[in-house]
C-alpha cells in the first residue's frame, strides 16, 4: 500500500534546508503526487545559487522516501525558475531611484527565421479560432499538469487585450525587473508565469495597435528571465490576429494545439486557427474538445450541452491527432476563478488534464 500524502509531507519536513527551516517549512515542495508507490515531486528554490544549496537535502529526501513502507520508487526534480544573484554595484548611490519598465513599445527589427528562446526546449502555443471555448482554462491546467508530471514548465499569457492568467493561476504581484530591462517572473503551482495583466491595473483596458501589441509580445517572450524550462505553455488571444502572426514568425513554435467546442459555429472558427497554422508552417499538435459532456450533480444525467465528437470528427477528417475531451463542469470554473487551476488539486476533474500532460510527454512534445 502506498504511503499517504500526510506520512510523505512528515518525511519531507525532516529534511533540513540551510536557511535552518526544513523542505516543508521553506515552501520548497510542488507538485507531490503518490502513484502507486511511486512518489513524485519538486523542489522549487528560487534562484540557481539556492538550488545548488539544497543539492544535500535533495539526496537526503529521496533516500529519506525510499524508507517510506510502500515506496518502490522516488522521483524528485530540482528547478529554480529564478535567475541567478547578481553582485551588488560595491557603491550604491542611495538617492538612485530604482529603474522603471515601461511595456508596450514597437518591436525592435528582426531579421531571419522564428528564433529560439534561450533556456526554454519546447514551445507549445494553445490557441482557438473563437474566444469562449475555455482556451485559457486549458492552458493554466496543462501548465500545471506538466508541472506534477515533473516537467519545468513556464506559463505565458499572450492575450494582451484580455489577460486571464493572472486570475486563473491566483497571482497579483507586479513582477520586478532591477534593471529596467529584464524581467523576473512569477511563480505558482509549481509553474512559471507572466502576463501583461501583472503589469496593469485589474480592470485597466490594453488600448494598443498592432506594433504596440507586438513590441510588448517581444517583451514578454525576450525580456523575462525564464530560466531553464522543459516547455513553455502560450496562452495565445483568440482568432487569427497580429498576436500569432508576430509570434509564428520570430519565435520557433514546437506546435499548436488547438480548442474547439463541438458545435458547429465553433468549429468553423477552428477550422481558420488551422489554417493560419498552415501557412505559417506550425505543426498541430492535435485537437481538444472542451465542454465535450455535462454531468448533472443532482441525477448524474450526461448532457452534451454544445454537441458531441465533433472535434474528433473533425481531427480525423484532417489526419491530425484528437487529443482528447474535457468535460464542462462548474467545479473547474470555481477552481479557475478561485486561483488554483483544477488540475493542482486531487479531484477527479484533474486526471484528463493530467492525462493531456502524459500523452504529450510520451509523444516528446512535453
Amino acid at each position: 500500500m502506498s504511503p499517504t500524502r500526510a506520512e510523505v509531507i512528515a518525511q519531507l519536513a525532516r529534511i533540513s534546508t540551510p536557511t535552518g527551516g526544513n523542505l516543508v517549512s521553506d515552501d520548497l515542495i510542488r507538485a507531490l503526487t503518490i502513484e502507486s508507490g511511486i512518489v513524485r515531486f519538486v523542489i522549487e528554490a528560487p534562484t540557481p545559487d539556492q538550488a545548488r544549496a539544497l543539492a544535500t537535502a535533495h539526496q537526503a529526501a529521496e533516500s529519506a522516501l525510499r524508507a517510506l513502507p510502500g515506496v518502490t520508487s522516488v522521483q524528485a526534480v530540482m528547478t529554480a525558475h529564478g535567475p541567478a544573484s547578481r553582485t551588488p554595484p560595491a557603491n550604491p548611490a542611495p538617492s538612485a531611484e530604482p529603474p522603471s519598465l515601461k511595456i508596450g513599445g514597437h518591436a525592435a527589427p528582426h531579421q531571419g527565421g522564428p528564433a529560439r528562446v534561450t533556456g526554454v526546449d519546447r514551445i507549445i502555443a494553445i490557441a482557438s479560432g473563437k474566444g469562449g471555448v475555455g482556451k485559457s482554462t486549458v492552458a493554466s491546467n496543462l501548465a500545471v499538469a506538466l508541472a506534477r508530471q515533473g516537467r519545468r514548465v513556464g506559463l505565458l499569457d499572450a492575450d494582451i487585450y484580455g489577460p486571464s492568467q493572472p486570475r486563473m493561476m491566483g497571482v497579483n504581484k507586479r513582477p520586478a525587473s532591477p534593471d529596467g530591462k529584464i524581467i523576473e517572473p512569477l511563480q505558482a503551482h509549481g509553474v512559471t508565469m507572466m502576463s501583461i495583466g501583472l503589469m496593469l491595473k485589474e480592470d485597466e483596458a490594453v488600448i494598443w495597435r498592432g506594433p504596440m501589441l507586438m513590441g510588448a509580445l517581444q517583451q514578454l517572450i525576450n525580456q523575462v528571465a525564464w530560466g531553464r524550462l522543459d516547455v513553455l505553455v502560450i496562452d495565445l488571444p483568440p482568432g487569427t490576429g497580429d498576436v500569432q502572426l508576430t509570434l509564428a514568425q520570430r519565435t520557433h513554435l514546437t506546435g499548436a494545439i488547438v480548442v474547439s467546442t463541438p458545435q458547429d459555429v465553433a468549429l468553423l472558427d477552428a477550422r481558420k486557427a488551422l489554417d493560419m497554422f498552415d501557412k505559417l508552417k506550425v505543426p498541430v499538435l492535435g485537437l481538444i474538445e472542451n465542454m465535450s459532456t455535462y454531468i448533472c450533480p443532482n441525477c448524474g444525467h450526461e448532457a452534451h450541452i454544445f454537441g458531441h465528437g465533433g472535434v474528433a470528427a473533425e481531427a480525423l477528417k484532417l489526419d491530425l491527432p484528437f487529443l482528447g475531451e474535457l468535460p464542462l463542469n462548474l467545479d473547474v470554473r470555481i477552481a479557475g476563478d478561485a486561483g488554483t487551476p483544477i488540475a493542482a488539486t486531487d479531484s477527479p476533474l484533474a486526471e484528463p488534464y493530467l492525462r493531456l500532460a502524459r500523452r504529450l510527454i510520451e509523444g516528446g512534445m512535453g
